[in-house]
């Protein structure tokens, strides 16, 4: 019988000393990948959509699209591995969108998209300004997201100005803990200085419109002057200043019609108080007199790409526990409203109790149906493999994800078939009695069940070979 690959594989191994080095080895690195290995919710699909967002002002939606939205499409759809186009035109503003194909360098991609708009410029009409090219991924999807609200005895004591500043100097800290990634803030109101000019005013005092404008376009300025020594001392000088206060601001003097000088305040309402926003977050907590609305603002927190969900969720948690009672006062609770670690880890950990599960119930079974040596050997060979497949798969720098743990998931049936089919096969050579050693017909049951699997291996990956090289 020609032994095959299979066959001389089990014949070198069979009585080896190595083959129990082998194994111990094989093990010790699989434990080392499943505690180290990344868990995050989603799998590291490279997809890269860069988003082009132009200001077009002045231009309502029809007149966007066939001035700066057509041509942009144009110039987007020449850009090679670019897969679809998507446009959203609005008044005074147009979006287009690129994604670009399957396993493409997001960088790359925002790079070539860049360059191919400033070569072909001259196609967008002149006077639109110059579009802002962001790109977009997976990362950029939160893995965290902390919600700030005042407890219930605490509601009249915040407003979602006062929620925002805290919002504001956690997310400062929340960024020092190890890979963290992009942070935006949800809710809140920042504090503003906003001039609501007056027309009634404006016509009595004679001062147009564009003067107001320019005042304060020209007044909240600063830029270096230079350097001035004295006394062993270098000083840094500023010409100009930046408007800090509301009552600054309405100091500023503008010119009228006929010359003369005008108060700012005297022809408009300068108020600093917190953005009007359109839409608002609350959060609805169940008291003893009801449900009770609170102002609420949250923080949400991606994570750098190949980053451990797991970890860097626990990074931010313990974070914010050491900022309690400091920089979050008493009366200011934090709920987790998004913790992708966690959910992570629970399907990771399930995936592993199934495969348990299902290696102990083979076991069981091969236990009773074929003899408890043979079950001793499967319940080695089955963790084994598959603490093996967390090595590579850590090594390659993949991660434990929801299409990994479906791969795994799948994998488990064929590799416990085929640990059932091995060891039945080589049981019923060794029930044979003709002859042959133990281990000639453990060699040549190999052979006969192992040499057919490698090769139909063998052939799938020469077909699948040539169409990633081509992919």
């Amino acid at each position: 019988m020609k032994l095959g690959l299979s066959g001389r594989l089990t014949q070198a191994t069979l009585h080896s000393p190595l083959t129990p080095l082998f194994l111990l080895a094989a093990i010790a690195m699989g434990l080392l990948a499943l505690m180290s290995i990344p868990r995050e919710e989603e799998p590291q699909i490279s997809v890269p959509m860069v988003d082009i967002m132009v200001a077009a002002p002045g231009l309502r939606a029809p007149d966007a699209a066939e001035l700066v939205a057509k041509p942009l499409e144009t110039i987007v759809q020449s850009i090679d591995a670019v897969d679809h186009v998507y446009t959203q035109v609005e008044d005074d503003q147009v979006l287009v969108t690129a994604r670009f194909e399957v396993g493409e360098d997001p960088d790359d991609a925002a790079v070539r998209v860049h360059e191919k708009v400033r070569a072909n410029y001259d196609r967008i009409p002149v006077g639109i300004p110059e579009p802002m090219i962001v790109t977009r991924g997976i990362n950029d999807v939160p893995a965290v997201v902390l919600t700030l609200s005042p407890e219930p005895g605490a509601a009249d004591r915040w407003t979602d100005q006062a929620l925002y500043d805290i919002a504001l100097k956690l997310q400062n800290e929340v960024a020092k803990v190890e890979d963290v990634g992009l942070t935006f803030i949800v809710g809140g109101r920042p504090d503003e200085i906003r001039i609501e000019p007056d027309p009634e005013r404006l016509a009595l005092r004679g001062v147009p419109l564009s003067s107001v404008i320019d005042t304060v376009r020209q007044a909240n300025r600063s830029f270096p002057a230079g350097v001035i020594r004295e006394e062993g001392q270098a000083v840094q000088v500023a010409a100009g200043e930046t408007l800090r206060s509301a009552q600054a601001v309405g100091l500023l003097t503008v010119a009228s019609v006929d010359g003369e000088p005008v108060y700012l305040r005297d022809v408009a309402n300068v108020v600093q108080a917190p953005r009007e926003d359109q839409a608002r977050v609350w959060r609805y907590a169940e008291s003893e007199d009801g449900w009770r609305q609170a102002p609420a603002v949250s923080l949400a927190i991606a994570k750098r790409k190949g980053a451990n969900a797991v970890v860097v969720a626990e990074h931010i948690h313990e974070r914010v526990e050491t900022l309690k009672g400091s920089l979050i006062p008493e009366g200011l609770q934090v709920s987790v409203s998004r913790d992708y670690g966690e959910t992570a880890n629970e399907k990771a950990n399930e995936l592993l109790f199934h495969l348990g599960l299902a290696t102990v119930s083979i076991v069981i079974l091969i236990g009773f149906a074929i003899g408890w040596r043979e079950a001793g050997v499967t319940a080695v060979v089955i963790p084994t493999t598959i603490l093996l497949t967390l090595f590579a798969s850590n090594l390659m720098g993949y991660t434990i994800n929801r299409v990994s743990l479906f791969a795994l998931i799948f994998s488990i049936g064929i590799l416990v078939d085929d640990a059932i089919v091995m060891i039945e096969n080589i049981a019923r050579h060794w029930a044979m009695k003709d002859g042959r050693s133990r281990t000639q017909a453990t060699v040549e049951a190999v052979a006969e069940v192992g040499n057919p699997t490698v090769v139909a291996t063998l052939t799938v990956v020469a077909a699948l070979l040539p169409m990633l090289f081509l992919h």
